[in-house]
């Protein structure tokens, strides 16, 4: 497919390179940077040369610990200030971190770990449970215990650490007291080597293993920083970091874009208390934030958030599951700005598109391919769809990672014969370049032969007053094959089922229009608040 969507590029290059590591981004963002203060937690600062110092010391306790270039370390923490610099750490001593979310189950942890083949692990003290409870059956030799107030000179209680585990783990506190003293020899690093395993949400079966590659990041903060480049001030920047950091998302924009920019970046280690959040949002004029549907849905919802300061306010990017129209809507009436929606995955690092920053209202679609990015949209048979027609999107490009780690990639088909990667994404791309995601695969609900796409339901219901947010699944039917069921959460009860199939009716064809209906007080969701469909379906 030839790139039809540059003609709207701009001063945007086509091309961005992936020369460089992620160690060599770390050190010119502290050499321009030096004593400004690069990120917040707990009412504490921590400094660009002070993350380099302590990441410094990290990499050095690393290496006493036998630890060689292309070991893997897990790390399962939530947003704590002490988090960059163990990443960092890392990094710099030639590890391949894997992020692990700390509301993993024992299995699920269990799982990760080894598969991964990690032995060093980096774990919150609340979350230490999780491990003694798998710790016998996973390859795991070395753990660093971490508390809230590492890093800070703030006292306070902080979680326990399981029995089990303080046995055989040492704190961050000794970790750095003793990498201060030790020598650190940095390895020799290419844009080839691995950076990352980040794994997918294990939503058709056990999580893989994506292989990012320093290449794979640096040339997509590349292509992030001449995204923005007309909305961003470099060192003027202060971003607001409410999605954990083990997600790709977070981890590629807010962590390790927002550091080369020099921001101030504000880590939030508990976005589910809104209030909170709310609070510390007051405290700042934020001029960046990512999120996705639900956190911005939520913070809309919650008292105060509306008398923020919105004035310096220049980008927010939504993405991690369709944004809807209603909310992006309303984000624009109490801050000034749509959100500007993008698209990507784990295994590409994260983004493959966004919408231009100088869309003058929400598109409804994932706009535009990023620079050296390019796209297919196949049919079942493998043959290219026509325009408008909605078949698999598949991407190649630098972004893109190597493999699933421990995989036969080839025989799983996990890439077309000629190296695109298949998302497992129904898109459509029109004339204009524009790719609009129409669902998840395996989301599809099939209605006596039609295609139902649950994000079509769930858009329509996001402008239904007197819903908060709505899931839309497809169960069994003896008739059609499946039918389709909502699942929503409403302000009170004066909204009825009939109410919202009448609601659909005026919006819907008849095929699509509910026939369930359910309300409950709270939808799944995953921790980034990605609304958990396959936890509504029957068993």
């Amino acid at each position: 497919m030839q790139r039809i969507w540059q003609k709207h590029y701009g001063t945007i290059p086509a091309e961005v390179s992936d020369q460089g590591t992620i160690v060599d981004l770390l050190h010119e963002a502290v050499a321009k940077w030096g004593d400004k203060p690069a990120f917040h937690g707990l009412h504490v600062d921590i400094s660009f040369n002070e993350v380099d110092a302590l990441s410094r010391d990290v990499a050095a306790w690393l290496q006493a610990q036998g630890m060689k270039k292309g070991d893997r370390v897990a790390v399962m923490m939530p947003n704590l200030l002490v988090h960059p610099v163990i990443s960092f750490g890392i990094i710099r001593a030639g590890g391949v971190q894997v992020n692990v979310n700390p509301l993993y189950t024992p299995r699920e942890l269990g799982h990760q770990l080894r598969d991964s083949g990690a032995e060093t692990i980096f774990i919150f003290n609340q979350v230490t449970p999780t491990l003694a409870a798998t710790l016998a059956d996973t390859p795991i030799r070395k753990i660093v215990t971490l508390g809230l107030f590492d890093l800070c000179d703030l006292q306070g209680p902080n979680p326990p650490v399981h029995p089990e585990i303080a046995k055989r783990s040492v704190s961050m506190q000794t970790v750095l007291a003793a990498g201060r003293d030790l020598p650190f020899a940095q390895p020799d690093l290419t844009p080839d080597d691995l950076l990352f395993l980040q794994y997918t949400g294990g939503t058709t079966g056990l999580s893989k293993g994506a292989m990012l590659t320093h290449g794979n990041l640096v040339a997509n903060i590349a292509a992030f920083e001449a995204w923005v480049a007309d909305r961003t001030n470099p060192g003027d920047e202060v971003v607001i970091t409410a999605l954990p950091l083990y997600h790709i998302f977070a981890l590629m924009v807010n962590f390790l874009c927002y550091f080369k920019l020099g921001a101030h970046n504000v880590l939030i280690a508990n976005p589910r208390d809104m209030p909170a959040f709310v609070k510390e949002w007051s405290k700042w004029r934020v001029t960046a934030f990512t999120g996705v549907n639900t956190l911005y849905n939520g913070l809309l919802h919650t008292p105060g958030f509306d008398a923020c300061d919105f004035s310096g306010f220049t980008v927010c990017f939504g993405g991690g599951s369709a944004t809807q129209k209603a909310v992006s809507d309303r984000w624009k009436q109490v801050t000034g700005l749509h959100i500007t929606e993008g698209y990507g995955l784990s295994e590409t690092s994260p983004i493959v598109s966004a919408n231009m920053l100088n869309e003058p209202q929400f598109t409804g679609t994932v706009g535009f391919p990023f620079p050296s990015t390019d796209i297919r949209i196949l049919a079942e048979d493998g043959s290219e769809c026509p325009t408008g027609e909605p078949g698999e999107l598949c991407v190649k490009g630098k972004q893109v990672m190597r493999g699933y780690w421990g995989k036969d990639n080839v025989a799983d088909g996990v890439f077309t014969e000629d190296g695109y990667f298949r998302t497992g994404d129904i898109a459509t791309i029109d004339a204009e370049g524009y790719i609009r995601i129409v669902d998840r695969k395996k989301d599809m609900i099939l209605v006596s032969g039609f295609n139902v796409f649950p994000n079509e339901i769930e858009d329509v219901l996001a402008g239904m007053p007197g819903l908060v947010e709505t899931a839309c699944i497809g169960i069994p039917d003896e008739k059609s094959g499946e039918a389709v069921k909502v699942v929503c959460v409403r302000k009170d009860d004066t909204v009825t089922a009939e109410a919202v199939i009448a609601f659909c009716r005026q919006n819907l064809t008849a095929y699509k229009v509910p026939h369930h209906v359910e309300f409950v007080a709270e939808l799944p969701k995953s921790t980034v608040g990605k609304i958990l469909r396959r936890e509504l379906r029957p068993a």
